[in-house]
């Protein structure tokens, strides 16, 4: 086993190294046979993020765009690749949490901090998660991301997040359920500052 800079051990894969086949190669993605199985794999990332934000009012801040392979709006937390261009090669998982949280929301934080880290979608791609909580939040933009993103930002207070992520729904647009693992940790933080 080994420790990556942020701490977290890395334990060595289950099976050992196969005949892996490329079937596709495109700018961003890698589809992969193993054996029987396809997947996907990420180029030039080591993981994706996704970051819980609270703002001093008590407001879960959370975002929406239009997402391609679903051709549907989805409500999600603020997130991006980690390290996948040239300007970020290199960067760690707190400060990619930082920089996203900024271009998508314009909020600023002060500290990253992370919670916990695991398969995305473990059937589908290689590609791991990293859940960072991001503290100290101080309104410097409007958000809407870079690059031709068209981010919506809601700043949802959390006393409310379940009635009006139930009337998103209602309204036909999409919830990564992504935003009830925020929902946990904030929950376990609350319960633990109580006591």
């Amino acid at each position: 086993m080994s420790a990556n800079d942020d701490g977290i051990v890395n334990p060595p894969p289950v099976l050992p190294p196969a005949d892996v086949q490329v079937l596709h190669e495109g700018e961003f993605l890698r589809l992969l046979r193993d054996a029987h199985w396809e997947y996907v794999q990420r180029q030039h990332s080591t993981g994706a993020g996704f970051i819980i934000a609270l703002t001093a009012e008590q407001e879960l801040l959370l975002v929406e765009q239009l997402r391609l392979p679903l051709r549907r709006r989805v409500i999600e937390l603020p997130a991006g690749i980690i390290a996948d261009s040239v300007a970020t090669a290199g960067e760690s998982v707190q400060a990619s949490a930082l920089r996203e949280l900024e271009e998508e929301t314009g909020y600023r934080g002060t500290r990253a901090q992370i919670l916990c880290h695991g398969p995305v979608a473990a059937g589908m791609t290689s590609e791991i998660g990293w859940f960072t909580r991001v503290h100290d939040l101080q309104r410097v933009g409007a958000g809407g991301g870079v690059d031709g993103e068209d981010i919506t930002v809601h700043p949802v207070a959390l006393s409310q997040v379940d009635a009006w992520l139930a009337q998103r729904q209602s309204e036909g647009i999409l919830i990564d359920p992504r935003i009830f693992v925020a929902l946990y940790f904030l929950g376990r933080d609350r319960a633990a500052t109580a006591t």
